[in-house]
């Protein structure tokens, strides 16, 4: 089946699953959960196969891990659906309303997007968790999992599709796309008119290619050359911590820290201790000269390194001599994701809040809480980057559109 077709059924399933009520959607999300726990066996057995695939392919350790599945994470996959199904349904929230001076009411409430595209790596938990989202919100979902885990995400979406079934709605609501060929992708990005948006979850070269050639609309999201800035009035004991978890809590997000920026009056106080807690914990620092005379350790940074988003155990680190050359470093360098300073000036922290232009800005915590789950949004498409339609973590609400819906009694204008 082309791509064409697969859109033109998700956009027939979308029509039906506009109008499905709560009840009917939380209980497809409930039979979703309980057949992946029912079919946990022949899920692990195709994601055995994308593994062995994997190592004989070359897939270095963190693809390897990021692929992996076991009983446990097809339990928490499962539980991440249930705990779907128990927030509330966007559809059909009036977002303003009002009555006009004719008389006329007026409302402005949610409504689908209608069919959603998601190109996305070699995460089989993105499979479930965008089926869910997309769901919940009343939208059909087009997958195109990456070719490493193509037949995890077939055994997962044929379970998904029975489910869905098994409850009264469009198997067509979720549906996978080939993943052998690249061509798919073309073609999901060329339908215009039959998908509504799309959603590229990734690296940046992923990310890039589909903001670059898509005809259909795309939220971005992901790069995140994320910055921590220690100011002059920092807790350096606190400062230290920040720096340490929003470097190496976990390594492959894109909330974690990409650079540290350190301003001169407490680099003495801050750099010792930091440089040694983050040799401690295996990374390896790109410093400018001025960071390199606290460690032989440290590797000179270039204009590339604080470009960079790592993804791995290493960080740039330069000393600053202001909180404006903090804010111009990360004017220059930063994807707009999340920036955060440690600071116990409430001056400060005003005035980097204010000019830091990114979708999340943290005042003395880590950047590690950019996410759904941790702002209490529950489930997440992703985090985007740009600034129209959504900005920060996707939640259910971020995946529906509105429409103005006008109440009259004859008025004629």
């Amino acid at each position: 089946m082309s791509v064409v077709e697969q859109a033109q059924r998700a956009r027939t399933a979308a029509a039906e699953l506009a109008v499905a009520t709560r009840s009917v959607k939380d209980a497809a999300l409930h039979a979703m959960a309980d057949a992946l726990v029912a079919r946990t066996p022949e899920i692990l057995a195709a994601n055995g196969a994308d593994l062995a695939a994997g190592r004989g392919g070359g897939l270095n350790a963190a693809v390897l891990d990021r692929l992996a599945l076991d009983t446990g994470r097809v339990a928490g996959i499962a539980d991440a659906l249930r705990q779907m199904a128990a927030l509330p349904d966007p559809i059909g929230e009036v977002v303003r309303g009002s009555t006009l001076p004719n008389g006329l009411e007026l409302r402005q409430v949610r409504v689908p997007f209608g069919v959603v595209g998601i190109v996305y790596e070699a995460r089989p938990n993105v499979t479930v968790d965008a089926a869910g989202i997309c769901l919940k919100s009343g939208n059909a979902v087009l997958l195109r999992g990456s070719s490493s885990a193509a037949q995890s995400n077939a055994a997962l979406v044929a379970v998904l599709r029975d489910a869905v079934a098994g409850a009264g709605l469009p198997a067509d609501s979720v549906q996978l796309l080939d993943a052998t060929t690249r061509d798919s992708v073309k073609e999901l990005m060329r339908a215009r008119g039959l998908v509504d948006v799309l959603i590229p979850r990734g690296g940046a070269a992923l990310i890039r290619t589909v903001v670059e050639e898509s005809t259909v609309p795309v939220i971005e999201t992901g790069v995140g050359n994320c910055h921590v800035y220690v100011d002059a009035a920092a807790d350096v004991s606190k400062a230290v911590a920040i720096a340490l978890n929003a470097k190496t809590q976990r390594l492959s997000t894109c909330n974690t820290a990409e650079s540290l920026l350190v301003h001169a009056a407490v680099a003495d106080a801050f750099l010792p201790p930091a440089l040694a807690a983050l040799a401690a914990a295996g990374v390896t620092v790109h410093g400018c000269p001025e960071v390199a005379r606290y460690s032989a350790a440290v590797l000179p940074a270039t204009d590339e390194d604080y470009a960079t988003e790592y993804l791995s155990a290493d960080i740039s680190v330069a000393v600053v001599d202001s909180l404006d050359a903090a804010v111009a470093h990360i004017r220059r360098y930063g994807t707009g994701h999340t920036e955060a300073i440690v600071t116990d000036s409430q001056p400060a922290a005003r005035e980097f809040v204010a000019r830091v232009d990114a979708a999340a800005v943290m005042v003395n915590a880590s950047t590690r809480f950019t996410d759904g789950g941790e702002f209490g949004f529950g489930a997440e498409i992703g985090i985007s980057t740009q600034k129209l339609h959504a900005r920060g973590p996707m939640g259910l609400p971020e995946l529906t559109s509105t429409k103005y819906v006008v109440t009259g009694d004859g008025q004629l204008r």
